[in-house]
This record gives structure tokens, C-alpha cells and sequence, in this order.
């Protein structure tokens, strides 16, 4: 199959540790294994930097990079008035010699430019979100920081594509709150790097007290202050959170300040160690590293790093949500609390760090679980069996309902494309 692959954002992360992480490294890892298994692939992001080639293969897949927008680093409120316009060259590009079969758009935005690409042709759309607008505004709500247009023509989108692909059961649900008949999602889980994450190497260093640990962005929904609070019922233990910009621009960071004010007022100050951002290539070493891992987002669609972490072989205590919920099995490879129930945190994570039985037999199980069912192999077997699908079943090119996607000069412009069902 020729499979084309778009996101919107350039991949931010070469920038910041060399590895692809979140979005990227979701497209990457499906790209190199679909291109393993004698596929042509391509990959379509934003060109944000006038140095970089326009093309370049990587792992058996070509990278196209779009001159749309500006020659630099955006957001992404900055580029919707550009998803028009990276259509348009979207298009041009497989107006050629070569065109794809299957698209599969990544992201809200990614999604709009490979529906508005196709919508005079009988190529389908398959989509995956990552995150959707209005599950994070319910989970956040004044935190939420979305840009408006977002909920709407996320809802437009999902009347544009031939299948959507969700990467957990409360996304199925979701998805299907907004509209989407529940034959037209698809559930495809994220993958894990086990070639990377797995029990054997070097660990990151400690002291001799337990350690907890958390990773993820330092922002508001990302469930560190709930973690802190219940370190005053975990007792001698030290929580370590990795995430946010760099060590040495901790001090400036409003979020930062925010949580070393937090543990102060707790009185855990000296059990909350905040070490900034950490490479991926180096994220094994931390979770080898931990007791346990706390995984407390107030909105998680995927889950990648309780998946990370079971792959390491180290129980995960996490809320009850999302991905966390599909990955983490109650009492057989780590413990999920409700959301947003600190006192049920802290308690859980107490009488996990004293029973040592338990955790050796928890991440036992967690690494067979994530051996068995969370390998970048599965995730794109599952994809490649749903192309194959779409493909068989697209039905002749004929007007749908339209999808509005802001211009430049924001004059709308319309996308359609016709909906199958899925098998």
C-alpha cells in the first residue's frame, strides 16, 4: 500500500532531546514499521526551520516537510488559519507520479489538511486525535487553553472521515458522544519501544529511601500538585517528577515555583524533587530507577507512560482514566485509584511501597502485558488490517457534509469526504 502519514506541527522534539515523543514519536515508530512490512510510506509535517532538507528518508520511510506557514516554531492557534493552504500543497504533492491510497491524518489539525487534501478524490481518510478538545476542556475546565475554533471543527472532522481511530475505551466513548457511529471508531492502542524500555540496564541514581515517580509536562492538568498532597500520608518516601523544560530553567517556571510552593505548604519540601526535562533515550534509566511509578493526569488518551513504565517492569499506581485505565490491570500489574481522590492516592501508594511482594509480582506481569499487547508491531499490524479495509470499501466519490477550515485570509473553505463504515 502507498500509505501517507500527515501532521500539521513540525516535530518540535529534535530540538529538545534528539528523539521523537507524544505525536512524533507515534507517527515514527507506525512509519518504520509499516515501511518493514513492504509498504510505501511517507510522512508530511510542517517545514519550521528554512536549514532543514525538504525531504529525507528515515527508517524506510520518506519525511516531506511543508513550506507552509512561517519558517519558524509556532502553536498551534498559529496555524489554523494555515490548514487551507497545507491542503492545497498536500494535494500538489500527490497530484504526480505519486499519490496515496490511504491517508491517515494525526492530530486535529493534521486531520483537517489530509481531509481538505483528498476531498475532491476517493483517497479515504483515517483519523487519529491524540487528544480531543472537548474531553480535555470537561477533565480541566478553566485550565483548559484550547484554541475556540478547536471543539467545533473537531466535530466537523469526525463527519469527514472514513474511520477514526481511537487509542482507548473512553476515547471509543467520546468519539461516539460526538456523533461518530460506534462502527466507524476504530480502537488501535499505542505501542512500546521494548528494544528500549524493558527491566535489564542501568538505573538512574538514588538515595535509599523509596522513590515514586512522575513524568510528563509541567502544566495544571498534569496531576503533580494531587501527587504531592499525598506524599503527606506516604511517609519517608521521595517523589521525583520529570518533565518540563530544563533543569537549569526550572527556577523561572511559574508551574515549577507553583509545586515547590505546594510541597512547602505540605510540609514535603524535602521529599519532592522536581529534575526537569529528561531525553527519552535516558527515560528507561528513571523508571528502572523507581519503586513505583505515579501516573495522575487529569486527561490522558494513551497512556504512554504507564506503558513505558510496565515495560521496565515497575508497577504503576495511576488514575482510573483513559489509557492509564486500559493499561494498568487493578491489583495484577500496579493499583488505579479514582481520579482525583488524593487521600485513595496516597494511601495505595503507602501500602504499595511496603509490600514488596506485591510490586516484584506486579512488574512480573506488567512487562508480559506490555509484551503481549503493546508492541509497536501490534499497534501497526492492527493499522495496516484497517487500511486494508478502507481501502476495499471506500465508495464512489459524492457530496457529504462539509467541514470549514479557516483560510489565510480567513475566508472559509470547504473539505468533504465521504464515511465508511468500519468492519
Amino acid at each position: 500500500m502507498r500509505v501517507g502519514l500527515v501532521c500539521a506541527h513540525a516535530d518540535s522534539t529534535r530540538r529538545v532531546d534528539g528523539s521523537a515523543v507524544g505525536t512524533h514519536q507515534h507517527i515514527a515508530k507506525v512509519a518504520a514499521e509499516l515501511a518493514a512490512r513492504g509498504h510505501d510510506v511517507r510522512v508530511y509535517e510542517r517545514r519550521d526551520d528554512p536549514d532543514l532538507p525538504e525531504t529525507v528518508t528515515v527508517d524506510g520511510y520518506r519525511v516531506e516537510r511543508a513550506p507552509v506557514g512561517p519558517a519558524t516554531p509556532v502553536g498551534t492557534r498559529e496555524l489554523v488559519p494555515y490548514v487551507a493552504e497545507y491542503g492545497r500543497w498536500l494535494l500538489d504533492r500527490w497530484s504526480g507520479d505519486w499519490a496515496p491510497e490511504v491517508v491517515h491524518g494525526h492530530y486535529w489539525i493534521g486531520g483537517l489538511a489530509a481531509a481538505h487534501a483528498v476531498r475532491a478524490t476517493d483517497i479515504p481518510v483515517v483519523q487519529t486525535f491524540h487528544s480531543l478538545g472537548v474531553e480535555q476542556l470537561r477533565h480541566l475546565g478553566g485550565r483548559y487553553d484550547g484554541p475556540g475554533e478547536r471543539i467545533p471543527l473537531e466535530r466537523a472532522l469526525t463527519r469527514a472521515v472514513d474511520i477514526a481511530v481511537a487509542q482507548s475505551n473512553d476515547e471509543v466513548d467520546e468519539l461516539t458522544r460526538m456523533g461518530l457511529q460506534r462502527a466507524s471508531v476504530a480502537m488501535v492502542p499505542p505501542g512500546v519501544d521494548t528494544a528500549r524500555f524493558h527491566p535489564d540496564g542501568e538505573a538512574a541514581p538514588r538515595d535509599r529511601r523509596p522513590r515514586i515517580l512522575s513524568v510528563g509536562g509541567l502544566t495544571p492538568g498534569h496531576g503533580a500538585e494531587d501527587l504531592i498532597r499525598a506524599m503527606r500520608l506516604v511517609g519517608d518516601a521521595e517523589l521525583v517528577i520529570a518533565g518540563g523544560p530544563p533543569a537549569e530553567q526550572l527556577a523561572d517556571h511559574a508551574e515549577a515555583r507553583h509545586l515547590r510552593a505546594v510541597a512547602e505548604r505540605n510540609g514535603v519540601a524535602e521529599q519532592v524533587k522536581l529534575v526537569g526535562a529528561v531525553p527519552h533515550e535516558q527515560m528507561a534509566t528513571w523508571y528502572r530507577s523507581a519503586d513505583v511509578v505515579a501516573c495522575t493526569p487529569h486527561y490522558s488518551t494513551a497512556g504512554r507512560v504507564s506503558l513505558e513504565a510496565m515495560a521496565c517492569g515497575v508497577p504503576v499506581v495511576g488514575y482510573a482514566m483513559g489509557g492509564i485505565a486500559d493499561a494498568v490491570v487493578d491489583e495484577v500489574t500496579g493499583r488505579l485509584v479514582p481520579p482525583g481522590d488524593v487521600r485513595s492516592l496516597g494511601v495505595t501508594l503507602r501500602r504499595l511501597l511496603a509490600d514488596n511482594a506485591s510490586r516484584f509480582a506486579y512488574g512480573h506481569a506488567a512487562v508480559d502485558r506490555v509484551r503481549c499487547s503493546y508492541t509497536w508491531e501490534r499497534t501497526a499490524g492492527a493499522l495496516e488490517r484497517l487500511y486494508e479495509r478502507v481501502i476495499g470499501r471506500r465508495h464512489p466519490i459524492e457530496a457529504t457534509a462539509p467541514v470549514t477550515v479557516p483560510e489565510t485570509d480567513t475566508v472559509p473553505e470547504t473539505v468533504t469526504t465521504t464515511p465508511v463504515e468500519a468492519a
